[in-house]
């Protein structure tokens, strides 16, 4: 599995996640990329997950046909410490997705 930090995710969440194949979208060089593009990119990098704080992905993009999971992550803020607290059901549901999923952690 091999997961996607999106640009509006903190990036020290990467350390949460140390136990995964987990890079971010600066570290891919795909920094700006538009959501199509990038989920093209992910597919073809063999990306397996999207982790992201955007809950409007799922309205503009076809998830199904591209092939990665999205995992939203529905906090106050997009700041670190609102996302914590989510970070054990992401560890808790990973395992479970399959291309296409689409699962909301946390509330608004």
């Amino acid at each position: 599995m091999r997961i996607l930090l999106d640009e509006c995710v903190p990036r020290p969440l990467k350390r949460e996640l140390a136990d995964r194949d987990i890079h971010t979208v600066v570290e891919m060089g795909w920094s700006g990329k538009k959501n199509g593009e990038l989920l093209q990119l992910m597919s073809r990098e063999g990306f397996t997950t999207l982790l992201t704080t955007d809950q409007n992905l799922r309205y503009q993009q076809n998830l199904q046909q591209a092939g990665v999971a999205i995992v939203v992550l529905v906090a106050r803020s997009n700041r670190l410490p609102d996302l914590m607290p989510l970070i054990p059901d992401v560890h808790s549901i990973l395992d479970t997705l399959a291309p296409g999923n689409v699962i909301e952690i946390g509330s608004s």
